[in-house]
């Protein structure tokens, strides 16, 4: 950096607050133009802003602000030949270039000047050739930055019907003929439109106009039509970055905001660079013509939360930082469910634990408990349907008694539940879990000690004379059990 350079200031566009513009030296000694501006609170990080062919830095007043307001230095750059940097041919309005690595060597030497002025993370933001010209250096190994938002880049033009191959040959040709410095004829990158109908760079009157104003407060800022050298020029870099193995190395984020209705790049290049490349990504913003930081609101908009989004992860707000840190301790707090776990161990309540208990309890006679026995009988009377079947048990009866006479009980009353499970098929499915009690047998035999306890409970006394039916007549125990389904409704 040597000097102080201009920066151009009228009501329409007026430079942005802490902004200073100075000139640098590139390669072969070419005076250039950059600007500085820094954001009024503490810095997140850096931006480096390369504008399109044509485009000086006052062009992009409106973009610096968004990106001071988000809390970034930011750095913007006219390209040689153009802007009020130096140009090659005597006739400024002729946009000339030889080749790519004298930009690739003013780009290194504009963040060599720069680097101890520019708070890391840096994020690089191109727009059309610009964008270009910054994948070009990340191809070519830059390693400072953290990410890259490119926006509409040059990696690829449109030739209309003419083929592509058609297009080199001839501009092979007019390079061979010594006529790179002659202006191509309607070949892409017209001069600028003057009037805003039927312009294919921006829906956007106002800032077209605006743009309109700033060159004719400033005729050095205007640029021409592109010559057969910067023809010659587009084509190669973009043929470089053609090649997938090319972009491989470059491992940062990059975003590739593409405009929906561009007429002047090729919108497939730029899907196959997002593909090629390691950490690529391309957003396409429907119904935008070329210019999409110039374009509408809603818009331009599209391309800003995308650089929100990146620079969200790459360059977080310095409040921010103890966000992420905060939600984390909660977390393990609700990974610590695990001692809910233990709910489903009360949550199976199998009737069988209870059941068990439920005898033990008639057995003592306390009157209170009676309902867990008819509870606990449910589930055991399965079996009921077998003493049906095997009458023969009740000959057996005899033996029995003296077994069963703790138990006598709860047989007498579960006697009156029997004939719900004999009337439920779903009885059946326990079945299994009825061979568990041996006392199934018991029930046929404890009729008759039911009789001798009949006393004790009243219910029992009044079901007493039942009980020696039964043993009597072994058929007959069959008609109490229907008696009994009815009382049970």
């Amino acid at each position: 950096m040597t000097e102080a350079a201009p920066l151009l200031d009228i009501p329409e566009a007026p430079v942005p607050p802490g902004g200073e513009a100075s000139w640098f030296i590139g390669a072969d000694g070419a005076k250039l133009r950059a600007a500085l501006f820094r954001p009024s609170g503490p810095a997140r990080g850096s931006v480096v802003l390369s504008g399109g062919r044509t485009e000086p830095i006052e062009k992009y007043y409106e973009v610096v602000r968004d990106f001071l307001a988000r809390g970034f230095v930011v750095l913007v750059h006219d390209w040689r030949g153009q802007g009020l940097s130096h140009r090659t041919l005597a006739d400024r309005l002729k946009g000339h270039a030889r080749g790519y690595q004298a930009f690739l060597d003013d780009f290194r030497r504009l963040l060599d000047a720069y680097e101890a002025r520019l708070p890391k993370p840096w994020i690089a933001v191109g727009h059309s050739m610009g964008g270009c010209l910054t994948l070009l250096a990340l191809a070519h190994g830059e390693k400072r930055f953290a990410g890259a938002v490119l926006s509409a880049p040059m990696l690829g033009i449109q030739f209309g019907r003419n083929p592509r191959a058609a297009v080199i040959a001839r501009t092979r040709l007019n390079l061979m003929f010594g006529r790179a410095g002659r202006y191509t004829p309607g070949g892409p990158g017209e001069p600028l439109e003057e009037t805003f109908e039927g312009n294919i760079l921006t829906h956007d009157r106002r800032r077209f106009e605006r743009y309109q104003a700033q060159v004719a407060a400033n005729p050095d800022l205007a640029l021409g039509g592109p010559t057969w050298g910067w023809l010659d020029f587009a084509l190669r870099a973009t043929g470089f970055l053609a090649r997938p193995e090319r972009l491989r190395g470059v491992t940062i984020p990059v975003e590739i905001v593409s405009a929906a209705e561009d007429r002047l790049v090729d919108n497939a290049a730029q899907a196959a660079a997002a593909r090629n490349l390691p950490q690529g990504r391309l957003v396409t913003v429907p119904g935008a013509y070329h210019e999409i930081l110039m374009e509408t609101d809603d818009m331009r908009n599209i391309f800003l939360k995308v650089f929100d989004a990146l620079t969200g992860k790459t360059a977080p707000k310095p409040s921010e930082g103890p966000k992420p840190a905060a939600p984390t301790p909660p977390k393990p707090v609700e990974a610590a469910k695990p001692p809910e776990a233990p709910k489903p161990a009360p949550t199976p309540e199998p009737a069988p634990a209870p059941a068990t208990a439920a005898p033990k309890t008639a057995a003592k006679k306390p009157a209170a408990k009676k309902p867990a026995a008819k509870k606990a009988a449910a589930p055991k009377k399965a079996p009921a349907p077998k003493a049906a079947k095997k009458p023969a048990a009740a000959k057996s009866a005899a033996p029995a008694k003296a077994k069963a006479p703790a138990k006598a009980k709860a047989p007498a009353k579960t006697q009156a539940k029997a004939a719900k499970p004999a009337a439920k098929p779903a009885a059946a499915k326990k079945a299994p879990a009825a061979k568990k009690p041996a006392a199934a047998k018991t029930p046929a035999a404890a009729k008759t000690p039911a009789a001798a306890k009949a006393p004790a409970a009243k219910p029992a006394a009044a079901k007493a004379p039942a009980a020696p039916k039964t043993a009597a007549k072994k058929p007959a125990a069959k008609k109490p059990a229907a008696k009994k389904a009815p009382a049970k409704k």
